[in-house]
This record gives structure tokens, sequence and C-alpha cells, in this order.
């Protein structure tokens, strides 16, 4: 089944939500992912429950997003509040201010906490959303300066490699922030499986995440894991081909998925976009469904018009957006169609 999703925050005024949920099926979408950030939990978890149903009213399947819970992307990590003690640490000693240490007990407790509030509302499907660690200074794919060299994570690193966590960004430094990323959806994941949820996650695409598409294997490991995507956004990169570049890594994402027998998950830049270049959301979205996506999302609702990084045009780019998702399901249509026909000769 063809899958278009489309991610949605920035409102929780009910009235709208009703609208915007009908808005985003007339654009051919049968797929949303709401936002359930610290302070949604806070401040409108039920508001939360009756977004879910008024979009599964709609027709829409569910994605709950875990937006900013650990920091960006997305909001600063409210948790830190509470816990100060669980600041991610760069390698040079600097308190990184607004991210969570993965390895910290304190955050996975409180994780497993946001899922029980996810199962509240109703969703039943969870998109973790680009984890990574943080680095600055970065050279040929390696960071200078990196996280995370908390007490927490040097004592792991000591007992994983027997020596102390150096500063310099080591091979083992490199595999232990691997391990650190993949170690907490281990555990994450199997409490949310253990309520029936279905999880999904999206990994960037640059070397000095911990987590990205050359190394994205180590997470799709986990059979606790159902999904595994990434998203190629084109915009950010000098002079590349949007079709190619698209389709290029979207071919990579699903290769890992079906060595390891994983949905897939394949974002479309739909956010940031310059004037004259909104085109270019439909190139990018046929190269995802010819390269053999079949969930295919777009970041986000109406060019992310309730954001700094919103579209220059939003009226226009979702347009464009809604058009694209359109065509892709017109050829899947035709495909389908034409199985039909065949079993009648």
């Amino acid at each position: 089944m063809l899958k278009l999703g489309v991610a949605y925050h920035g409102n929780r005024m009910l009235k709208h939500v009703r609208e915007d949920m009908l808005d985003i099926v007339r654009h051919n979408f049968n797929l949303v992912v709401h936002m359930l950030s610290h302070n949604d939990w806070d401040r409108h978890k039920n508001i939360m429950k009756e977004i879910v149903e008024i979009s599964q009213d709609a027709g829409l399947e569910v994605w709950i997003d875990n937006w900013g819970l650990g920091g960006p992307p997305g909001d600063k990590a409210h948790f830190l509040s509470y816990y100060p003690e669980a600041h991610q640490i760069y390698s040079n000693g600097e308190v990184d201010p607004v991210r969570v240490c993965l390895n910290n007990k304190d955050f996975r407790k409180f994780t497993k906490e946001w899922i029980d509030v996810v199962d509240f509302t109703g969703a039943r499907s969870i998109f973790w959303d680009e984890p990574h660690l943080t680095g600055r200074n970065v050279e040929n794919g390696k960071p200078k300066i990196w996280t995370c060299k908390c007490e927490t994570c040097q004592k792991l690193f000591e007992e994983k490699y027997g020596k102390k966590m150096p500063s310099e960004f080591t091979s083992e430094v490199e595999e232990f922030r691997i391990y650190t990323v993949v170690d907490y959806f281990r555990e994450v994941t199997a409490y949310s499986k253990e309520k029936g949820m279905y999880n999904a996650v999206c990994v960037m695409l640059g070397d000095s995440f911990g987590i990205n598409l050359e190394t994205i294997d180590r997470i799709s490991a986990l059979d606790t894991l159902d999904n595994v995507g990434s998203d190629p956004y084109w915009l950010g990169h000098k002079d590349v081909n949007p079709y190619k570049f698209v389709y290029e890594a979207t071919r990579k994402n699903l290769d890992i998925c079906n060595k390891f027998k994983k949905d897939h998950n394949i974002w479309i830049q739909c956010y940031n976009t310059p004037r004259g270049r909104e085109e270019e959301i439909i190139y990018a979205t046929e190269a995802a469904y010819d390269a053999g996506a079949r969930t295919i999302l777009a970041w986000g609702y109406r060019g992310s018009d309730a954001n700094d990084y919103r579209a220059k045009n939003p009226e226009l780019t979702w347009k464009v957006t809604g058009d694209a998702m359109g065509r892709i399901l017109n050829r899947e249509r035709d495909a389908n169609r034409d199985i039909y026909r065949d079993l009648l000769k």
C-alpha cells in the first residue's frame, strides 16, 4: 500500500485541526505525523487525544513524533530543567545547553513515560525523529569537538573498552556513539513494542551524527524497530540534481531495509523552499517513488507555514506538494488497475 504522509505542527486549536486534516486528505495524503512535545504532554494531553481522533476520523493514519523530547531537532529539552546533570557534554568539557545524553537512565525512564502518553492518545505508531549526537568543526565527516563525554558516558566507555575515553574523535569513540544511539532505542522501542506499538525511525544523512545512512544497519538490526528511514533533503547542498540526490539516497535506504526486512520512510523537503524552486518537490517525490519507496512523507504541512523555516511561498509550495503526491498516487492506482486487468486475461 502506498502511504503518503505529512508532518503537522504549530496548532492545537481543534477547529483548525478539523479543517486542516480535511485539507491534508484533499492534497492526496493518507497519513499525518503529529508532534507530541514535553509541552504537549504538560498542557495538551487531552487535546492531543482529540487531535488523534479527528485525524483518524478523516481517514488518516497517525504517527506521533517525539518532537524535542531530548532536544533538537524540535524543542529544547525541558527535561533538563528537572535533571540538569543529564546534559550532553562536549569532548572539550563544554555543556550542551539543550540536548540530553541518551545514556542517562532518568531520560530513558522519562521516554517510557512519554510512550505511556502516546498510548493514552490512541495513536499506535511512534515516529522517532532524527536521533543523533552532536558535533562541531567537522572535517571529512569527523567532528573535532563532539558529544557525549559526560560522566555516565565516560564510565560506560571505560567498561566497554578498558580505558579512559579520549578527547580525540577516535574509531572507538565513533563506535561508542553509534552504540549509544542503538542502545537507547533498544530499550525504549522494546517498551513501546510491549504496548503493541509500531516503531519508525528517521536518520539524517550527515556523517557526524553518530547514526546515518552509512551506519543505519546497526539500528536496523533491532527487532523492535519496524521501519527505518531517512530524509534526503537536497536544498542545503550546492549544485545537486534533486531527482538524482533523492533517488540515490532512497535506494541506499531501501537496500538496508530489504536486508533487515524492515519497512521504510522517505522524507521530501517541502520547507525552506526558495521562490522558483517549488517544482523540485515534484521531481524529488517521483525520484523516491521510482527508487521503490512506498512510504513517502513531506515536511511539512503548507510548506511549514507556522515556522521561521517555512517555504518562501507556502501556498504555492503546498499546492505543488499535493500535486506531487497526486502524481505518484495516480501511478500507483494505474499499476493496481493493470494487475486487475491482467487477471481477466
